[in-house]
Parts: structure tokens; sequence; C-alpha cells
């Protein structure tokens, strides 16, 4: 410990033995002096929480390196750099120890919500509304089945295979039961399937992540109180759907208009990080997570000229200050899935089996829905993404906290077998969009989506006579038909 701080330390322990306390409990005090002396000692011992602080920026400095190459090497070959994060955090972790799993269990509250907040608006910031709005059935569709079909699978299998009980099984599976839209939304990006397909899997992903905060907040508190209410679930589910929607758009709209005076202000993407921050604030103190509330705080300024005719209000031209915001989502997503592997475990060889098997038995529930629910309209390549897209991570990564936090039986078994989900669901994520990348796209259009015909005849009189053009000018590959004459 620092010989300063112990020094002081000391002499307010001696002194406070010659003071007259009256009725105060001098035991007590001399107990919380002794135990502020131990914390402060354990923070800056060399066999200490945290590393000292030139190995610190060292790890930041690697973490920014792998970030960047990770993300070319992922442009190139479809393999995600989140599998690499999440390896160097082992490294640096639980293979180095340059960083205890106390630490990082302490600090991850606080930096998974700024990691939760940015993602989420970011993701709803590159969303296109329309296309939101055109898949929004399907999107839907994939959530709650997905999600309600993959908590019974692993409760059951938790129940049976660990011994755990209903509760503590069904909250293993809420915690990990959605995709994660922090992975799914870049994983998109770079994926040549078409726009709707897209917009379907990003707005899924937000969705689950949102559904598995909910319920498992609600079921920690029924853990604790020994009983769950379904009644409870549901005011829960519409109170959070309601702010988040109330929140997102209320102040959305009006800050889309704002900020668009603004103009390219200096400090105009500041502003509406501020916002976005007291937003989540609200949101928690109104009973909602604040991820529904950014991610539709997002949407609304990332659809502002769409917004604009809708609603019928002039807008001037502006730029997104899209650097600052990319450079801060690639640090906060970077450094995150790092944080995920320093809290890795190997305690238990069971876990890790248990872990990998329930993803594997995940992946298969997720292929049976992907094909009672996508229709012919989408081809066998958007299929094919559709079904290998089963990553968990960000909320499963911070929800597998809190048991160990509240004191819940079992706690230490969640980050240790919610670590391993993520990374083999990560791994199978990558194999299968290996996979999918050797279906040919629909010719002669680059995507996967298929869009049928307005007018048969028409199609076919085009087709006979070449006469429409098809426009590829979205990346994504929808099948626009133009009649030349036109």
């Amino acid at each position: 410990m620092n010989p300063i701080l112990l020094s002081i330390l000391n002499l307010l322990q001696g002194q406070t033995t010659q003071i007259p306390i009256g009725n105060f409990d001098t035991d007590l005090i001399f107990e919380k002096v002794a135990e502020l002396s131990n914390s402060v000692g354990s923070l800056t011992t060399p066999d200490g929480l945290i590393a000292p602080a030139h190995v610190i920026l060292l790890a930041a400095g690697i973490v920014i390196f792998l970030g960047v190459a990770g993300e070319a090497f992922f442009k190139k070959t479809g393999i995600p750099d989140v599998a690499f994060l999440m390896i160097l955090g082992v490294i640096l972790g639980p293979v180095l120890g340059l960083i205890q799993p106390e630490a990082v269990i302490q600090v991850v509250p606080y930096f998974a919500a700024l990691a939760l907040i940015i993602i989420m608006f970011d993701g709803g910031l590159n969303l296109d509304i329309k296309h939101v709005i055109k898949t929004a059935h399907f999107s839907l569709t994939l959530a709650l089945v997905g999600f309600i079909l993959s908590v019974a699978i692993i409760a059951i299998a938790t129940h049976y295979a660990l011994g755990w009980l209903w509760l503590e099984s069904i909250l293993l599976g809420a915690i990990v039961g959605g995709s994660s839209s922090a992975i799914v939304f870049g994983l998109v990006r770079n994926v040549k399937i078409s726009e709707d397909t897209k917009s379907m899997l990003s707005f899924e992903s937000a969705l689950t992540d949102i559904l598995a905060t909910i319920v498992a907040f609600i079921l920690f508190e029924a853990i604790l109180a020994g009983q769950f209410d379904l009644q409870t679930l549901e005011e829960t589910l519409g109170r959070a759907v309601v702010v988040g929607l109330v929140l997102g758009f209320g102040v959305g709209i009006p800050w889309m208009y704002v900020s668009t005076k603004l103009g390219n202000a200096q400090h105009g993407y500041m502003l509406t990080l501020g916002i976005l921050f007291v937003l989540f604030f609200l949101a928690n103190s109104f009973g909602e997570s604040g991820a529904l509330t950014a991610l539709v705080f997002g949407l609304m300024l990332g659809n502002k000229k769409y917004l604009a005719r809708v609603l019928r209000f002039k807008l001037p031209k502006i730029e997104m200050d899209d650097p600052t915001h990319n450079q801060l989502t690639f640090l906060v997503r970077s450094f995150f899935f790092v944080f995920v592997g320093l809290m890795a475990s190997f305690g238990q060889i069971e876990y890790v089996v248990f872990g990998i098997l329930i993803t594997v038995a995940v992946f298969f529930g997720r292929g049976i829905i992907a094909k009672i629910t996508l229709t012919k309209r989408f081809s066998k390549l958007d299929k094919a993404v559709t079904n290998s897209m089963i990553p968990r991570g960000l909320a499963a990564a911070v929800l597998a906290t809190y048991p160990i936090t509240m004191g819940l039986p079992n706690a230490e078994a969640y980050p240790q077998i919610i670590f391993f989900i993520i990374l083999s669901s990560v791994i199978i994520t990558t194999i299968g969009l290996g996979r999918a990348k050797n279906i040919p796209p629909p010719e002669p259009v680059k995507g996967g989506f298929v869009k049928p015909p307005e007018d048969s005849d028409d199609a076919t009189n085009n087709q006979t006579d070449n006469s429409e053009i098809i426009d590829e000018s979205n990346e994504g590959g929808f099948v626009k038909k133009v009649n030349s004459q036109e």
C-alpha cells in the first residue's frame, strides 16, 4: 500500500482513540477505517487487481490494433473480429493474469451501459425505416418465436443436465436467448444479402437484446423472492415498450429538427451524445433498460430525410459527424468484447461442454424457425445467412455479471457457461457465413432477396424483349424492375 496513505490512516486510527465519542460505536469506526485501508491497498500493491498504467495502455494499444486488423480481416474473409477480441481478453486475463476477473466485474456494469446505448444507437442510425416496416412481421416472428424456443431448449437442458431449479434454468436461457445486435449489426453490413434481409436480421437482434434484458431482470427479482408472477412480466414488458417508444419518438423527432438547425457545429455530435445519455437515465428511471429508447432515437436521426417528408416539414441540409461516431462505436465495441474475454473462467470442464452443446442445439432450433418463417420470396442465400445468425454477445455478457453481484444461487457458473456460449455461437455463425458465401445469388442480381413481379405478364414480356433494367445500385441486391420506355 502507498506509505503516505498508510500513515494517514494509522494517524487517524491512533487519534480517534483519544477523542471522546460518546454514544458512537468506536469499534465500528475502527472497522470501517481498516476496510478503507485494505481497499486502497488492494488497488496499489504489486499483486493487486489492476495492472500498472503503462501495461494497461499497452493492452489498450493492442486492442485497438487488433480491432482494426480484425475488421479488415473480416471484410476479406467474412470471419468476425469478435472471436479475436474475445481470445485477446482471455490471454490478457485468465492466461497472463494482467487483469483479474474481480476487477473487470466491478467495471463492466458501467462500461456495458455505455456499450449498450452506443451500439443500439448506432444500429438505429443504420437502419432504413422503410425496410424495417416492410420486414417487421418477419423480424417479430423470428425474435419472439426464436427467443422462446432458445429459452425452452436451454432451460430444459440446464434443469435436467445440471440439476438447477426451474427459475434458475429459465434465467440462464433468458440471458442467452437472443442474438447479439452488437455483432449482427456489424456482420450484415459486410454480407452480400438484400437490404430487406439486413434490416430484418438487425431489427430482430435489437428486439431480442431488449427482450433478454427485460425478462432477465424480472427473473432476478423472482429468484430472490422465490416465486414468479406472469402478470408482472406482462406489465413490465408493456411498460418498457411504451417508455422506449415514447422517449425515443418524443425526443428523437424534436431533436432531429434541432440537430439539423445546428448544422455542422463543432460540438453538434457531442450534444446528440449528451441527449442520448440523458435519455438512457430517463428510460432506466421509468423502468426501461434504455436499449429500445436508444434504438428508436437513432432510428429517428438516421431517417430524418424520410421522416421530414412524412411529417411535412423542411430540413436544411446537414451531414452527420459520421467519422466521430464511427470511431467511438469502434472503440466501445472492441473494448467490450475484450472485457468479455477477461471474464472467462475455466473452472469446471462440465460447463465448457454444456455451453458448447446447448449452443449447437440452439443452432438447429434456429434452422427450424427460419425454415418455417421465411417464405419463397427469400432466396437460398438469404435463408442460409438467416439460419447461421445466432451470435450471442453484449446483452448476455452484461447480464452474466448480475447473478454474482446479487448473490444468486450458482452465481459463479453463469459467466463460465455464458462465455462459452458466446464464443461457440460466434464460431458457428462464422462457419455458417463462410458456407453461405459459396451459394451463388439469384442471377443476374447480387444479393439474396427476390421480389416477385407485380404483373407476371409484363414481367414475361420484359424478359422476352430484354427491355428491363436491373437496378444494382443497392449492394444488397434488391430487384427493381424499370420499364426502359419510361
